[in-house]
Order: C-alpha cells, then sequence, then structure tokens
C-alpha cells in the first residue's frame, strides 16, 4: 500500500502501526520495493496490560529490525493518535535501540 505522506525507504524503512480494540501491530516496510522486512503483534505476548504488551512490540521489532541492520525508520502511526498504546509501541521501539 503507498502512502500518500510517509514512505520508506531502503534506508530509512517506514515503521507501520495498527492498532484494533484488543491487539497491536507493528511492521516494518521498505515502500520502494513494496515488501515487509519485520513484523511483530501482541499476539505472542501473554501477560501484561494493553500498555505493557504495546511496549513490549515495540521492543521486539526494534530487535528484529536490529537484526537486519536497520538502525532509523519513519514512525508512521496512520491515522491513530500518538497516545496510549501506540506511544507505548514507540517508547519501546526507542528503547530497543531504534531511531525515529
Amino acid at each position: 500500500m503507498k502512502r500518500k505522506k510517509i514512505a520508506g525507504t531502503l534506508e530509512r524503512p517506514r515503521l507501520s502501526v495498527f492498532r484494533s480494540s484488543q491487539h497491536i501491530y507493528a511492521q516494518i516496510v521498505d515502500d520502494q520495493k513494496h515488501q515487509t522486512l519485520a513484523a511483530e503483534s501482541d499476539l505472542n505476548v501473554k501477560s501484561g496490560t494493553k500498555k505493557q504488551k504495546a511496549e513490549t512490540v515495540g521492543e521486539n521489532i526494534a530487535k528484529k529490525a536490529l537484526q537486519k541492520k536497520i538502525k532509523s525508520v519513519v514512525f508512521d502511526r496512520g491515522s491513530f493518535r500518538y497516545h496510549g498504546r501506540v506511544a507505548a509501541l514507540a517508547e519501546g521501539a526507542r528503547k530497543g535501540g531504534l531511531e525515529f
């Protein structure tokens, strides 16, 4: 899917976030090649509140990105406000070593 305002490249791919009422998903996308480089969700995280799970997802996606030598990303929150679980995921990714 091509984004109108935010685009990711191979040097700085897009960290896309989707939030449902129960779960949160994050994926790192190279928009030039139309390829997902890494993905993570809270479906694998067993315990904690929704915010704690979101922060864990952020840390896990950062680990996967660093394994693929991705250090810097463009944060794409979509239509979601930078608040609550979306902000917790971003903080977890920063804590894991990603730069926005």
